[in-house]
């Protein structure tokens, strides 16, 4: 069991993009341009980062590129405690066997890297119309075929047991209209799953930004938090006006959103959560406000570990 000063939490990268400031590829950007990202991450605190692929996707860079990876890791002071899959469903009609070989791969990566899990999901690539909207979650996007889900559970369990021989575990991340939806949805997935090395991410930030109704969020967290061994962790604003129908939304750090972190983190404590956290953030400084973010998590894991 970790302590509070311990516990990882970690900056996911994915503030930084998938393009070098040149407009590169990051994956084919020199190293040094990974090491100036990390540089700014390390400065504001941070021990760890999650190498989402949302970044630099290790699961398709070459041997060496990956020596080079763990090279820049190491001058910067930096360690890996996940790995996530972003937008890369093991079910995508095109790309869901790639995405699959993938996920074999950072399964093996991983240890090298001292990560203890790897989070993927089945959000998919981001429509047009998400793509030029303000927030993407304004406009709609992928909805899983219900056909599908039978090889889902399939491939995940598959995942499962490469994990768990790799002394790993495997989560996914909630996100809407997906297999992992709901709460309810997502339990049932991962009951039907049924392995000991897949468990859930209660990234819940991703359905209360969302302009619809939606449960109080305690209730949600209740239903997923036994089931979760890692954690997304970000807040919105949310207000509804029922005279309207109306709905609004936006970012904000932990402390100030629509969720009560320091009620739901010690709950979270209470029925045995043990996995690392990713702090994320869309809009506005990113990662100035996720190292906020891990602060006020250290002080409130202070609080309910004391």
């Amino acid at each position: 069991m970790f302590t509070a000063d311990s516990w990882p939490i970690a900056c996911n990268m994915l503030s930084f993009g998938n393009t070098a400031p040149d407009g590169t590829p990051i994956e084919d950007a020199p190293a040094s341009v990974w090491a100036g990202q990390m540089r700014q991450v390390r400065e504001l605190g941070f021990d760890h980062i999650d190498p989402t692929d949302a970044w630099v996707p290790l699961g398709k860079l070459s041997d060496a590129r990956v020596k080079e990876f763990q090279q820049v890791l190491a001058d910067e002071g930096l360690a890996v405690s996940s790995i996530s899959m972003t937008r890369s469903s093991v079910v995508d009609l095109k790309e869901g066997e790639e995405n699959l070989r993938i996920a074999h791969r950072l399964m093996d990566l991983a240890p090298e890297f001292g990560a203890t899990v790897v989070n993927t999901g089945f959000m998919q690539a981001l429509t047009p119309a998400q793509q030029k909207a303000l927030w993407f979650w304004l406009a709609d996007g992928h909805v899983d075929d219900p056909e599908l889900r039978p090889l889902a559970i399939e491939r995940v369990r598959e995942l499962g047991d490469h994990a768990e021989r790799n002394g790993l575990q495997l989560s996914l991340e909630m996100y809407e209209d997906t297999y992992v939806g709901t709460p309810e949805d997502a339990v049932a997935f991962v009951t039907d799953v049924d392995h000991p090395a897949v468990g859930l991410n209660p990234d819940l930030g991703n359905l209360v930004r969302l302009h619809r109704p939606m449960p109080p969020y305690t209730e949600m967290f209740e239903k997923v938090l036994p089931y979760s061994n890692f954690w997304h962790i970000k807040n919105y604003m949310r207000d509804e006006d029922p005279q309207t129908g109306s709905y609004a939304s936006a970012p904000m750090p932990l402390k100030y959103g629509v969720i009560n972190y320091r009620n739901v983190i010690r709950r979270a404590l209470e029925l045995g959560y043990s996995g690392p956290f990713c702090c994320e953030h869309y809009g506005s400084d990113s990662i100035g406000v996720c190292a906020e973010n891990r602060d006020y998590i250290r002080q409130v894991l202070t609080s309910a570990l004391r």
